[in-house]
Formats: C-alpha cells, structure tokens, sequence
C-alpha cells in the first residue's frame, strides 16, 4: 500500500516536470508554501493539513500542472483515505506563505517614507506660516495685564453737570 501512496506524490512531481513548472511558480499562483507542495509530491500526507485544507491543496496543485482537479482530488482521496484521517497542523508551522513578497515590501517602504515627508513639510509650513503672525502669539506679559485689568475699575472721564 505503501507504494501506492508514494506513487501518487511521484506522479504529481513527473506531471509538473514534463511541463517545467517549478514549485515556487506553483507556490506563488496558490499561495501554498513550497514545503507543503513537496510533501505532496513525496506523498507525506502527516506534512499536510486536515479537513478540506489537503483537498483544496491538491486541486490547487492539480489546476496549476494541468491536471484535472476533481479527478486528481478522487485518487488522493482514494489513496489515503477520507480527511479525518489526516492530522491538522498548526498555524505555527504555516501553509499559506506568510512573508510579503519584496516588491510588495519595496513599495510600502516607499509610501511610508513619502508620507513622512509630506507630513515634514506640512508641519514646518504650518509652523513657519504661525511664527511670522504676531496677532497669534500670545505675549508673555498678557496674562498679567488682563488681571489687573479685571481687579481694577477703570477712571470715567468726569461729565459736565447738568443745570
């Protein structure tokens, strides 16, 4: 049964190779990690994760060798059995390629430093433009003046008398 099983996977490599696909091409269109795609291809269902996840995998696999999907799905559902079977991996150990590819990195690095930049010129433009306006800086003495002001009443111009 064993070579069953290892057959499946070695298939799959030999389809891939006819058609000179490499596996990171293969990992970049479907998002699966290179490592899960060569436990496929070595049959190591254990390196797989659970559930609808090694179906979809291989079916991902299949389209992107050209191979027919459902067809592909039903024999590696035959050779190793429905998915309860298989064990689930953690998160931890990541299918799905986590890291950003460096073009897409590239480009964030380049919007963080322009938004810098322009945030830069925004706040010396805005500081600049209040520096040279005297009416808006408040004087240091201000707060002293406006106090007395208040706790003394100013002296009314004296009024004629009226006859």
């Amino acid at each position: 049964m064993t070579h069953a099983r290892s057959d499946f996977g070695a298939r799959l490599r030999e389809a891939r190779e006819r058609r000179g696909i490499a596996l990171k091409e293969i990992s970049e269109h479907t998002k699966i990690s290179i490592t899960a795609l060569e436990a496929l291809e070595r049959s190591d269902v254990s390196r797989l994760p659970g559930g609808i996840f090694a179906r979809s995998f291989v079916r991902s696999y299949a389209a992107e060798i050209g191979l027919d999907p459902d067809k592909t799905v039903r024999e590696f559902l035959e050779r190793f059995g429905d998915d309860a079977r298989f064990p689930v991996m953690p998160a931890a150990q990541g299918f799905l390629e986590s890291s950003p590819s460096p073009q897409l990195a590239g480009t964030a690095l380049r919007i963080v430093v322009v938004s810098l930049v322009v945030m830069a010129i925004i706040l010396y433009w805005t500081l600049s433009r209040h520096t040279g306006d005297q009416s808006i800086a408040p004087r240091s003495d201000s707060a002293g003046r406006t106090s007395r002001r208040l706790l003394t009443t100013p002296a009314l111009p004296k009024l004629p008398r009226l006859p």
